[in-house]
């Protein structure tokens, strides 16, 4: 475990099995046991849920605390998760460009889970051309998702990553 300011790392040695890749442990997958006694152990001391839900569990507990996605990632012939502190601050968000309307569209949407082209324009009190200006930029600076079918289906997240 490494404990900086802005994060956390956890650090294990041991990579994913075959078969399994970062991108799966974001959806209910499929779980192998590599120490069955320790599994069972927790599981019957009701520590674990369900098999293959930690990961799944643990990226629903970050965004209900308004903090990042955890990154998955193996390296150094091991597995880490990061657990990253809250980047989107005013001081980041200056620092990167945004202007006014964009930093409270985020504290907006770290707040509500998502918004839309008319809310934002409600927000701001301008046109909805000017909002999907806006917007656009924001998913170009990879803040925001873009997210639903299109027009009026279509809203935007914060893309943490």
């Amino acid at each position: 475990m490494k404990i900086y300011p802005d994060k956390i790392i956890l650090w294990n040695p041991g990579e994913l099995l075959t078969g399994i890749t970062i991108d799966d442990l974001k959806t209910t997958h499929q779980s192998v046991l590599r120490n069955e006694l320790i599994c069972n152990t927790f599981y019957n001391a009701n520590l674990i849920e369900a098999w293959g839900r930690g990961t799944t569990l643990i990226i629903d507990i970050c965004r209900q605390s308004g903090l990042p996605e955890p990154l998955f990632r193996q390296n150094f012939g091991g597995f880490e998760v990061v657990f990253n502190k809250d980047i989107y601050t005013e001081k980041y968000l200056k620092e990167i460009g945004l202007n006014e309307r964009q930093m409270k569209a985020v504290m907006y949407v770290k707040e509500k889970g998502k918004i839309g082209n008319k809310t934002y324009s409600e927000i701001h009190n301008i046109s909805r051309q000017m909002a999907t200006i806006d917007l656009k930029s924001l998913v170009e600076k990879k803040i925001f998702k873009r997210v639903g079918i299109g027009g009026y289906g279509t809203e935007y997240i914060l893309l943490i990553d």
